[in-house]
């Protein structure tokens, strides 16, 4: 499933008709980036994180990366912490990191609607409420009937990403990440490749074990391909740029949204290849998205999909 991504997205590129990647750009990134290699972001441990166990903090991934998706509006979805106001992801990992922490079980399968709007209570209803409470439900139900209540325990002999990517989407459908381009089936499955990077680099940091990560292929969101294009690596079209700069919502399966987001899986493959070896998919995918924080670059909006997906 892995390589069909990367296959799959060169068939959408080879027929683009809105957006085209400039390779001379990805010569001047190479030669240019600085340690493509950077520390994983949960290596940082946002609000503690790393002080719970292994079991805890792989357990909470799944139902964090299963609904972190979809945070665009306005206003903005906000919370108020400790910390201060937050909005989007990491918004959404504070209030579901606070639940887990103060509660024994943390069990979501008997969470109810009501609960589970007070646990990211903000400034507006998240967007897509109803769909993430179904599947957080639902991936509870499916972690306590098929693996004994207790996802790490499960998986926690697995160190490479194809066997770790391959439980995840057999188990939990709600990570089918799937698109039709030309009549044909386009794979992405970016939340169920985020979370194998992230169960992978947890073991590697808190258990010590040798892990395999080489080949998930990127995480095709809305954040990279707004960082590829500040850098001219990608371009848009007139249509598709005018769409995008005037904040126009863009629809999910439409032939822009396809190509924007094969255009960055496409790019991080170009980078790896340039880099004869010396990177893997996941880390380049990973320092592209922290180049959004680059003052440096100057950014123009993203695209805007109301999706699960990312």
């Amino acid at each position: 499933m892995l390589n069909k991504i990367l296959e799959d997205c060169n068939f959408v590129i080879e027929n683009a008709k809105y957006v085209k990647i400039n390779d001379n750009k990805i010569d001047e990134l190479v030669k240019n980036a600085d340690n493509i290699e950077s520390a994983h972001w949960l290596s940082s441990s946002p609000f503690g994180l790393l002080d719970l166990s292994v079991k805890k903090i792989i357990n909470f991934l799944l139902i964090f990366e299963a609904i972190d998706f979809s945070f665009w509006g306005n206003p903005k979805w906000t919370i108020e912490t400790r910390f201060g106001s937050l909005d989007g992801s990491i918004a959404l990992l504070y209030a579901i990191l606070e639940y887990v922490k103060n509660t024994e079980s943390a069990d979501f399968s008997k969470v109810s609607k009501e609960e589970f709007s007070n646990i990211l209570k903000g400034n507006i209803q998240i967007p897509l409420f109803n769909e993430r409470y179904k599947i957080i439900k639902n991936i509870s139900i499916i972690v306590n009937k098929e693996m004994n209540g207790n996802f790490y325990q499960f998986i926690k002999n697995i160190n490479n990403d194809k066997e770790l990517f391959k439980i995840i989407n057999k188990y939990f459908p709600y990570f089918k990440d799937e698109r039709i381009y030309n009549g044909r089936k386009i794979h992405f499955y970016k939340l169920a490749q985020l979370l194998v990077s992230d169960i992978l680099h947890i073991r590697r940091l808190k258990e010590n074990v040798i892990v395999d990560y080489s080949n998930l292929v990127g995480c095709s969101d809305y954040k990279i391909p707004q960082v590829l294009r500040a850098l001219d690596i990608i371009e848009y079209n007139e249509e598709l740029s005018a769409l995008i700069d005037n904040k126009k919502e863009i629809e999910m399966n439409s032939e822009y949204e396809v190509e924007i987001r094969a255009s960055m899986i496409v790019v991080i493959n170009k980078i790896k290849e340039k880099m004869n070896g010396n990177a893997v998919a996941i880390d380049i995918n990973d320092y592209l998205f922290g180049q959004a924080k680059n003052k440096m670059i100057e950014l123009k909006p993203y695209h805007l999909t109301r999706t699960i997906n990312y």
